[in-house]
């Protein structure tokens, strides 16, 4: 018969392995269009299993973009299987995100077009099934009117009803609840506003809450991983984690010097009781919370800043709450970066003060040497940047699984060497 297709779904799973493009560009609409179209070609082809899709996407040379779709694919036909209702909040916070809120163009290069790019995926994961969605986009007190563009932005959406833009602004006048203790949106630094929208979300008593991060580093149609051990597990708590290796990860620049080893040192060994429980990452921008577990931990927040997934996570340890972590595919939206835009020392300063800050309040146990440590060496993004180009012997070939060891370098040899070199970045030229 003439046109007929004759070939087999093997031909066809090769055919659009071999067309699969290895660029993934954030900031351009056709590629997350032709994402969705290549997940939903392998979806039809109905007589391959998962596990072959997992093996192809386990290559070398595996495509980039079929490696996406692979994640895609396992995330809808998971989807497909839930039998109840379910409605998920997405919460993300806007500190900054005018340009990758608005779409790619001459004047906006680093345009994402973010918050509609979400919908067109939560729409695809979440079509003729018992999962829905909430949108929750939360301005931290932006000065460039994050708000504003995403309320606009919002109302021109076909999906308008399920967005709900708010400001941590209106958060911080309440004087009571999770944020009574923040008295300014300049006090936070994201972690405030996470809990503004989350707490919103928990006013809408949906099934789980989902925070995220602004941009399209994280696609959405991966909800369906995040929502199994949920689902399957009981999990209370699931922590998306870029380290596995059944992740995808890709860094667009390498933003640390080689002290990066030190200061992951110092936060792997003080906060010894998340990192020894499997949970290596903990800063992705990718968690699911059960609502009963999210009012656990915003019972009472120790911090408003970047440092709030650890204090998070050390709050669901606290309540012995069930926590799973999955693998999930990642792409850093590296150009309009908070941590680029506010400087990575700080960033880094805030994490580590932070996790002693949580560790503390949260009454769990930790490496009291460590924390002084980071009490008297730690205290400004200069003592960081004295530090980030240097690395002390006894870390110069430790491998990453080794970091945190006390055995590699003790608090007190790290504070003798700390000293040495701050005093040395001080003298005279």
């Amino acid at each position: 018969m003439k046109g007929f297709n004759m070939m087999t779904p093997r031909e066809d799973l090769e055919q659009l392995y071999r067309a699969a493009s290895n660029q993934f560009d954030l900031t351009e609409p056709a590629h997350q269009d032709a994402l969705l179209t290549l997940a939903d070609s392998l979806l039809a082809l109905q007589q391959t299993a998962p596990e072959q899709l997992i093996k192809l996407s386990q290559k070398d040379d595996c495509p980039l973009a079929f490696k996406l779709a692979v994640k895609l694919v396992l995330s809808r036909q998971y989807v497909e299987q839930i039998n109840e209702p379910i409605t998920v909040g997405i919460v993300f916070a806007m500190w900054g995100e005018h340009h990758r809120l608005l779409g790619k163009s001459n004047t906006n290069p680093n345009g994402e077009n973010s918050l509609l790019t979400k919908v067109q995926q939560l729409e695809w994961v979440c079509k003729k099934s018992n999962l829905d969605w909430r949108l929750y986009p939360v301005d931290d007190g932006c000065p460039h009117a994050s708000f504003d563009i995403a309320t606009r932005i919002a109302q021109q959406s076909k999906q308008a009803k399920k967005i709900q833009v708010l400001k941590l602004s209106d958060g911080v006048k309440l004087d009571k609840g999770p944020l009574a203790n923040l008295k300014h949106v300049d006090d936070s630094k994201k972690g405030g506003a996470i809990i503004h929208g989350c707490m919103h979300a928990l006013e809408d008593h949906l099934d789980a809450v989902l925070y995220t991060d602004a941009d399209n580093s994280v696609h959405m149609g991966q909800l369906g991983l995040i929502l199994q051990p949920f689902i399957e597990q009981d999990a209370q708590v699931v922590l998306g984690n870029r380290k596995h290796p059944m992740s995808i990860l890709v860094k667009q620049e390498q933003r640390w010097g080689i002290g990066i080893k030190t200061l992951r040192h110092m936060q792997r060994m003080v906060g010894a009781s998340i990192f020894t429980k499997g949970i290596h990452d903990t800063q992705a921008a990718y968690k699911l919370f059960s609502t009963e577990a999210l009012a656990c931990i915003l019972a009472n927040p120790s911090v408003f800043d970047f440092s709030f997934d650890t204090d998070w996570i050390l709050a669901a340890m606290q309540h012995n709450l069930n926590i799973a972590t999955v693998p999930f595919a990642f792409i850093d939206s590296a150009a309009e970066s908070a941590s680029i835009t506010q400087g990575p020392m700080s960033t880094w300063l805030t994490l580590l003060q932070g996790l002693v800050t949580a560790l503390r309040a949260r009454n769990i146990q930790y490496n009291k040497e460590m924390a002084q440590l980071i009490d008297e060496h730690v205290r400004t993004a200069e003592d960081l940047e004295a530090i980030i180009d240097k690395l002390p012997d006894e870390l110069v070939n430790a491998k990453d699984c080794e970091l945190g060891n006390e055995a590699l370098m003790t608090p007190q040899v790290l504070s003798a060497w700390l000293t040495q070199v701050k005093a040395a970045s001080t003298e005279p030229c």
